[in-house]
C-alpha cells in the first residue's frame, strides 16, 4: 500500500462525505428558518422544534451508530483483502436496528407529553412539541436504514452515492417545507408546524428508498438478511454497545442544556434552538473529513499501514484546525444576517446574537474533537471512545453547566460548558492515537 496520503485523496471521500453529512442539520435548519417566520405562533414553535429535534438527534445518535461500526469493520476487511467474509454482515445489522427503531417509536410515542416535561417544556410550547414528534417519529426507521446503508458504502470507501441520497432528501424537504408550512392558496391549506414535521417524514422515505436502490445496483451487498449471523456479529454488537453508552453521554450533555435553556424563557430556548443548530451544520461540515478519517484509519488499520496513519492523522489535523477557522470567519462575516434568517423576533436574535461568537469561536476546537472521534471510529476503538465521553459529560461538562447555572450566566454558561467539553473530548483523543501508533509504527 502508498506509503503517502494526498489530500486529493482525502478529498475524494471528504468532500461527498461533507455534502450528505451536512443534510441532517440542513433538514433540522430548514425547519428552524421556516417556522421561526411563520405569522402564527413562530416563537412557540421555534422553541418546539429545538426541544424535539433535541431528542431525535438522541434517538438518531444513539442507534445510528450502526453507520461507524459496520463502515469501521467492512473498512478493515477491505484493508485485509477479506471482504467475501463479511458481506452478509449490513443486512443482518440493517435488519437489527429498524426492528429497534420500531420498538422505540412503540414505547415513546404515547408518552410523547411526559418526555418533553423532561425538558421543562410547558404551555404551548409542550403541546406544539408533541405535535411535531408524533409526526416526525414515523421517519425514524427510515432514517436509521439510511444510516446503515451509509455506513457500508463508507466502507467500501464510497461516499459519491450517499451524497447524491442526500441532496435528494435535503432539496425535497426544503421544497416540501414551503409548500407545507406555508401552503399554496387554493391548494393546500397552510400546515404551520405540522407540515415542517410532514416535509421531513417524506424526505426520510425518499431517502430510504434512493439507498436502496443504489446499493442493490452499484454494489454485491445484499439487502435481505439471512441467517446464520456473521461471526462478526458479535464484536459489531460490542462496537455498538460502547456507542450506545458513549452517545448516551453526549445526548445527556444534550439534555441538560436544552433543558437549562428552557428553563431561562421561550426567547432563551428559541435563541439556543438558532445557535445549537448552527453548532451541528458546522460540525456536520468538519464531518466531511472525520468520514475520510474513519474510512481510511480503518482500511489502513486492516493493511497494519501504521506509519501510513500517522501521516493521514497529520494531514486531517491541519485540514481540520484550518476549515474550523475558515467557518469562524464565515460566520463572523455574517453575523447578524444569519440571525435574521432564522428568526424576526428582537429579543430572540439579542440572546442568540450575545453567544453565536462563542459557537464561532469552538469551531477549531470542534475540528480536532469530530475528526478524531471519527479516527477512532474507524479503527474500531469504541471502548475508549465511551470512557472519553462518559469522563467530558459527567466530570466536565455537568459540573461545569450546574455551576453557570448557579452564576446566572444563562447561555453564555450553556456554550462555556459546551467549549471545555469539547476540549475534553478531543485532547485525551490525539495524545492516544500518537502513543499507540508511535510505537506500532518503530515496532514494524
Amino acid at each position: 500500500m502508498s506509503t503517502n496520503i494526498t489530500l486529493k485523496q482525502i478529498n475524494r471521500l471528504a468532500i461527498p462525505a461533507l455534502i450528505s453529512g451536512v443534510s441532517e442539520p440542513i433538514l433540522s435548519l430548514t425547519d428552524a428558518a421556516i417556522i421561526g417566520n411563520m405569522e402564527k405562533n413562530a416563537t412557540v414553535s421555534l422553541a418546539a422544534v429545538g426541544i424535539v429535534a433535541t431528542f431525535l438527534s438522541m434517538l438518531i445518535w444513539v442507534l445510528g451508530q450502526t453507520r461507524s461500526a459496520i463502515s469501521s469493520i467492512v473498512s478493515q476487511y477491505l484493508g485485509a483483502n477479506q471482504l467475501e467474509k463479511i458481506k452478509n454482515l449490513p443486512a443482518q445489522a440493517i435488519l437489527l436496528i429498524t426492528a429497534l427503531s420500531l420498538v422505540i417509536i412503540g414505547t415513546t410515542f404515547p408518552f410523547a407529553e411526559s418526555i418533553f416535561r423532561l425538558y421543562n417544556a410547558s404551555g404551548e410550547i409542550l403541546d406544539y412539541s408533541v405535535i411535531y414528534y408524533r409526526i416526525r417519529v414515523f421517519g425514524f426507521p427510515f432514517t436509521l436504514f439510511t444510516i446503515a446503508i451509509f455506513g457500508t458504502f463508507r466502507g467500501l470507501q464510497n461516499t459519491y452515492y450517499p451524497m447524491l441520497i442526500a441532496i435528494v432528501g435535503t432539496t425535497s424537504n426544503i421544497i416540501l417545507d414551503f409548500i407545507l408550512v406555508y401552503g399554496i392558496e387554493g391548494w393546500i391549506p397552510a400546515m404551520n408546524i405540522k407540515g415542517a414535521a410532514y416535509a421531513s417524514v417524506i424526505a426520510q422515505v425518499l431517502m430510504a428508498l434512493f439507498s436502496a436502490f443504489y446499493l442493490l445496483k452499484k454494489t454485491d451487498v445484499p439487502l435481505m438478511a439471512k441467517l446464520p449471523f456473521n461471526p462478526e456479529i458479535k464484536r459489531f454488537s460490542l462496537m455498538i454497545l460502547n456507542l450506545f453508552v458513549r452517545t448516551i453521554a453526549l445526548n445527556l450533555a444534550l439534555y441538560f442544556a436544552t433543558s437549562f435553556a428552557t428553563k431561562y424563557g421561550e426567547n432563551y430556548i428559541a435563541a439556543y434552538t438558532i445557535a445549537i443548530n448552527l453548532w451541528f451544520l458546522g460540525a456536520f461540515l468538519i464531518d466531511g473529513y472525520a468520514s475520510a478519517g474513519n474510512i481510511l484509519s480503518g482500511k489502513l488499520l486492516g493493511a497494519k499501514a501504521y506509519n501510513t496513519l500517522i501521516d493521514l492523522s497529520n494531514k486531517l489535523i491541519k485540514y481540520g484546525i484550518a476549515i474550523g477557522i475558515v467557518i469562524a470567519i464565515i460566520g463572523a462575516a455574517l453575523y447578524y444576517p444569519i440571525g435574521n434568517i432564522f428568526s424576526n423576533d428582537n429579543e430572540v436574535l439579542n440572546e442568540f446574537y450575545n453567544v453565536f461568537w462563542i459557537v464561532l469561536a469552538m469551531q477549531p476546537l470542534c475540528a480536532l474533537a469530530f475528526i478524531f472521534d471519527g479516527v477512532f471510529k474507524g479503527l474500531g476503538k469504541m471502548k475508549y471512545l465511551r470512557n472519553v465521553l462518559l469522563f467530558s459529560t459527567l466530570i466536565i461538562f455537568i459540573p461545569v453547566i450546574f455551576w453557570t447555572d448557579y452564576l446566572d450566566l444563562k447561555l453564555y454558561g450553556i456554550f462555556i460548558a459546551f467549549t471545555l467539553w469539547i476540549i475534553a473530548r478531543g485532547l485525551p483523543l490525539i495524545i492516544k492515537f500518537r502513543k499507540t501508533f508511535k510505537t506500532l509504527a518503530q515496532n514494524t
